[in-house]
């Protein structure tokens, strides 16, 4: 299990895909607020002058050497739901990225927020 206190380290490091593919570059960590482990990351892609951070999961993500190796495909990736740089992901849109990966959604009792940056 990767600890929040572990990845925040590998912050601008290299994330690829199973291939070993390049997708971007770590930007956050998001944490599950009904475990309070870290749920997904966002990654920076795009183009210099255009980025923009898309969603994946990382509970099988493995570390190595100056990357993040996620359980998922480039493609599916660059094409989850995105933010600009400068965004925040808006509770009503968190459902539409687990839906993405095929991931079971089911915010709080009160209908608080199921990720976080911690």
């Amino acid at each position: 299990m990767i600890q929040v206190g572990d990845i925040r380290e590998w912050r601008t490091h290299d994330v690829v895909d199973t291939g070993g593919r390049k997708i971007g570059t770590l930007e956050a960590v998001y944490v599950d607020t009904v475990t309070d482990l870290p749920a997904m990351a966002t990654v920076q892609i795009g183009l210099p002058t255009r980025h923009r951070l898309v969603f994946v999961p990382i509970e099988d993500a493995v570390v190595g050497p100056g990357y993040l190796k996620v359980g998922y495909d480039k493609s599916l990736v660059k094409d989850a739901p995105a933010i600009g740089t400068d965004d925040i992901l808006p509770a009503e849109d968190e459902e539409a990225v687990f839906r993405h990966y095929g991931l079971a959604y089911q915010p709080g009792a009160g209908g608080e927020r199921r990720l976080a940056r911690p």
